[in-house]
């Protein structure tokens, strides 16, 4: 249509103002026929807009599936971007990209310029991609009511004036706490900032699972993690050595604790903040994925006066989680809590946490101490460590105390060595132990997008799934990926369990000092079903998939 027009031009035949109208009749025909195709199912909106972009000789952007440049979005006020339903994603030959769902609005176009100072590159996108990106880019300025960190009021060298300068600059600001409230709001466990030669890498752990979420300019890498270090009350002069820190946000009416973590490298400093979310830590066990058996099995343990309850695998497993939902059903008014963490993760009400603190002489064997003088009933220890706390843990639950605590091993038999293993006599393991909890995280299949499918015979084999030859193939259940689950295909986790509960005959082998692969076979035995097991069963349940079982357990 552009080519004939310009023909007809060139031509004399009609005039500039009649093509124009021409055109314009063109599009709103275009427009009408758009929207009967999308009602009757012939066209999604993003076909059609791309379909225009074409036409036009735009490229078309789906945001749903584009990684954001959080610089990029810190130039732009979010109100200009509801305004002109435009919004800047990134940067291209020097310009700034934007996405715009009007590209021929030459006004958004010259506020964005005059705004940032540098030329625009418009690309497409759908208004309704836009609407979603700019509520969920630009919710720092509201969700983020409050951060529980300032600046020391010494400021003793001219530095720290100069850096405060810096991070104090409106863009640092708001891309810091674009990238708090975008994690928060996807679920992250973990915000990675990473320093490379030529750019500042951003990752999410997402239900277990890095993934990069944008890559920024190497020219505020400086000014960021200063800010962040300000934030954590981190001292921002030393780059030397590694630094820990703390700071509290306020997200949408809810107060998240980050724990930041920051490790000299050779491109400068990389910044780790584990994101705490204190709604976790009220989370009822029955909201852990457990199944039936296996809960009514740990259920029987800690509702003992006394004895040691473990949970075991490795960190990031949601050891932690579940030991706090066991003490919400355990924490009572008549009754004496108190933990000794490092660090206290989770903030609880109605409990005693101690933080240990090395520096001081407070390790976890010290506090310990201390705590069995203070009439405890129910003692968590957040990680047996050495000998000495194991020895100490191991005599309070012989004389009355409810003891839980975690240990880093693969399995629940593997508990039983490891503590003798540590120095402690095995008599005292067995008499002590009550019941070991090993776990797991998998992703969970995302409920909109996962679709079923009949596994060959071969695959099943390979994977050692309980299935017999001759028998009909089951269904199971695969990711595929849509915007909800952010073309992942999985979305939230659940944990696989392994309870292994301390009867007369394991007390026995573990005075025996027998293998973790004999205590393993007594215990299947005695109804103890694998992690692998609980696994696949949730596979059968169509809750989870068996690749990702297979990614977590052996």
């Amino acid at each position: 249509m552009k080519q004939l027009g310009d023909i007809l031009l060139e031509g004399g035949l009609v005039s500039p103002t009649q093509l124009e109208a021409a055109y314009e009749e063109q599009q709103r025909v275009g427009r009408a026929l758009g929207r009967v195709l999308i009602e009757q199912g012939v066209l999604t909106e993003s076909q059609l807009v791309a379909a225009l972009a074409t036409q036009i000789g735009l490229r078309f952007v789906d945001l749903s599936d584009f990684a954001v440049d959080g610089s990029a979005v810190g130039r732009v006020p979010g109100t200009v971007c509801r305004r002109h339903s435009a919004m800047p994603i990134g940067f291209e030959d020097g310009k700034l990209l934007v996405a715009m769902a009007d590209p021929a609005n030459v006004f958004a176009i010259d506020d964005i310029r005059s705004l940032t100072g540098m030329d625009v590159k418009p690309v497409v996108a759908t208004r309704a991609d836009i609407a979603a990106a700019i509520d969920r880019y630009y919710r720092a300025d509201s969700d983020l009511d409050d951060i529980s960190a300032v600046l020391d009021a010494q400021e003793e060298e001219d530095e720290l004036s100069k850096v405060k300068e810096i991070v104090e600059d409106a863009p640092i600001v708001k891309y810091v706490n674009l990238l708090i409230t975008q994690a928060i709001q996807d679920r992250a466990s973990d915000i990675h900032l990473e320093p490379t030669e030529h750019d500042l890498r951003v990752r999410f752990r997402i239900d277990g699972v890095l993934h990069e979420v944008m890559r920024s300019p190497k020219a505020i890498q400086s000014g960021v993690i200063s800010r962040l270090k300000i934030m954590a009350d981190i001292n921002i002069a030393e780059r030397r050595i590694p630094q820990d820190g703390r700071l509290s946000v306020n997200a949408n009416g809810r107060k998240i604790d980050l724990r930041v973590a920051t490790l000299p490298t050779v491109w400068g400093e990389k910044v780790v903040m584990r994101i705490l979310d204190n709604s976790t830590a009220r989370l009822d066990l029955t909201d852990l994925g457990f199944s039936q058996d296996n809960y009514e099995r740990y259920s029987r343990s800690f509702t003992k006066p006394y004895g040691m309850i473990l949970v075991t695998g490795p960190t990031g497993s949601g050891k932690s989680t579940t030991l706090y939902a066991t003490l919400n059903i355990v924490s009572r008014p008549e009754v004496n809590v108190i933990t000794v963490e490092d660090p206290v993760e989770y903030r609880l009400p109605g409990i005693n946490q101690v933080q240990t603190n090395n520096k001081a002489g407070l390790t976890f064997a010290s506090a310990l101490r201390s705590i069995l003088r203070s009439d405890p009933d129910i003692v968590l220890i957040g990680e047996i460590r050495d000998h000495e706390t194991g020895q100490i843990a191991v005599e309070a639950a012989l004389t009355g105390h409810l003891v839980l605590s975690t240990l880093h091993t693969n399995d629940a038999p593997s508990a039983v060595s490891r503590l003798t293993e540590m120095g402690i006599e095995p008599f005292l393991v067995g008499s002590a132990l009550d019941a070991v909890l090993a776990q797991r995280l998998a992703r969970r299949l995302c409920s909109k997008c996962k679709e079923p499918y009949t596994p060959t015979a071969e695959s099943l084999v390979a994977s050692r799934f309980p299935w017999e030859d001759g028998k009909p193939l089951p269904e199971l259940f695969r990711p595929v990926g849509c915007t909800n689950c952010s073309k992942t295909g999985y979305k939230g986790r659940l944990a696989l369990h392994e309870v292994m509960l301390i009867s007369e005959e394991i007390e026995r082998l573990a005075v025996e000092k027998a293998s973790a692969t004999t205590i393993e076979h007594v215990a299947r035995e005695q109804g103890m079903k694998t992690l692998r097991e609980d696994g696949l069963s949730k596979v059968l349940a169509g809750v989870t998939s068996l690749d990702e079982i297979l990614r977590v357990v052996v």
